[in-house]
């Protein structure tokens, strides 16, 4: 083993990736390419590090398998931290396979855990329970099993079970104190603070306020179908906003296919228990200016399919200037929504975390094309709530001020000679 190597190879397992260029910053023979790429994504520069590695790939030779595909892994990380989410699973499928092949069982793990992490990312948590099922954290190091609990915790969130969440990234934490790595403990404690920050809003009465993930996880909680007098939200009616739904302790409507529907619901909810001018019902549902007999007649279609699937959550009764929510079973409504709400809400919940993306990233995981994606981050960037950095395909989005990188960004064996 080349000292050199194997010293860049130690500091970048301490996250000192400064201390491993000292080792390695003027040589090209292929092991050095790859820590020089590992140690430039940890210290942010995502574009060369992952030209880096993709030279020193390239530069293994076909018998330096388990270098190939550590080479691999290392490229698939540098993506995910920079959030191109685009990158070929394929490759990485058969990098874990050599790894594990060879007996790297840590790197073959690290593998796994970035496939469960994107998965995460694009929404497909079941994906990602079933990797995370086929590892035993106990079995790697500190800094594995701090993936895995941030992993297990981003899980939690999404499921909105926010004891879990926490019992996760306290283990998390401890875990990566252990491994001694700044940027991981950085990671975890940012992760942790999404649970004390507002979650979504609870408007009741005309009135909004902002809620911790606790509070939305005990108004949804699956127990509010029993016994309504151990818990208050079991005699609420709510109106989902973040879910398109409509749910008491009885029984639960989706609305998602159905936006228009929603749109009168979620009015006639905010305004509970008051009435709803059928003025201002048209103008929300339909986007009309002025309404006229159409809309009016319309607008009565559209009330009378909403009686029928809301069926026995509630009722819609007319008044002389409009309509208004008559729940059947529950003593008040609510309306949940979003924390913040907008024409481009969605792209700013995801580049809150922090990071850099690209615009196809938030094109998949948010389920868009990429032109509208690109034409909300123009108007974002117009009115200086976002910024890119980049040019071309390389350009990159996030909120100012940026700071930190996204993951560890460390092979967990050293590169062979």
């Amino acid at each position: 083993m080349d000292g050199l190597i194997a010293a860049a190879a130690r500091a970048l397992s301490a996250g000192d990736p400064l201390g491993a260029l000292d080792h390695v910053a003027l040589r090209d023979d292929a092991p050095a390419l790859a820590l020089r790429g590992i140690a430039m994504a940890q210290l942010g520069d995502f574009a060369r590090a992952k030209a880096l590695v993709r030279r020193a790939g390239r530069a293994f030779g076909a018998k330096e398998a388990l270098a190939r595909a550590r080479c691999v892994v290392a490229e698939a990380e540098i993506a995910l931290a920079s959030r191109d989410l685009g990158w070929p699973a394929k490759a990485l499928d058969a990098a874990i396979a050599v790894l594990d092949a060879h007996g790297d069982r840590v790197n073959a793990a690290h593998g796994l855990y970035l496939q469960a992490r994107r998965l995460l990312f694009v929404g497909r948590l079941d994906d990602a329970e079933r990797r995370l099922a086929a590892l035993d954290p106990a079995l790697f190091p500190p800094a594995l099993r701090a993936a895995h609990e941030l992993v297990v915790a981003g899980i939690a969130l999404r499921r909105l079970r926010s004891k879990a969440a926490r019992a996760a990234l306290a283990r998390g934490e401890r875990s990566a104190r252990d491994a001694g790595i700044p940027a991981l403990i950085a990671e975890i404690e940012s992760a942790s603070r999404v649970l004390d920050q507002p979650a979504a809003r609870v408007i009741a009465h005309h009135e909004p306020r902002l809620i911790l993930l606790d509070e939305v996880e005990s108004l949804l909680a699956p127990d509010v179908t029993s016994n309504s007098r151990s818990n208050p939200a079991q005699s609420l009616l709510i109106v989902d906003a973040c879910r398109y739904a409509i749910r008491d302790r009885n029984a639960t409507v989706a609305l998602a296919s159905r936006p228009v529907l929603f749109t009168l619901a979620r009015v006639l909810g905010e305004a509970w228990p008051d009435d709803v001018p059928r003025d201002t019902l048209v103008a929300r549902a339909f986007r009309a200016k002025h309404a006229d007999e159409s809309h009016r007649a319309r607008l009565r279609v559209e009330i009378g399919r909403l009686r029928s699937a809301l069926g026995t959550l509630a009722g819609i009764g007319a008044t002389r200037r409009g309509f208004a929510l008559e729940p059947r079973h529950a003593r008040e409504v609510i309306v949940l929504a979003p924390p913040v709400e907008g024409e481009h809400a969605a792209v700013l919940a995801f580049l809150a975390d922090g990071e850099s993306w690209s615009s196809s990233a938030l094109a998949l995981v948010l389920g868009a094309s990429q032109r509208t994606v690109q034409r909300s981050l123009d108007a974002l960037a117009a009115a200086g709530n976002v910024q890119p950095v980049g040019q071309g395909r390389a350009r990159r989005w996030m909120t100012p001020p940026v700071t930190g990188f996204a993951t560890a960004l460390l092979l967990p064996a050293p590169f062979p000679s």
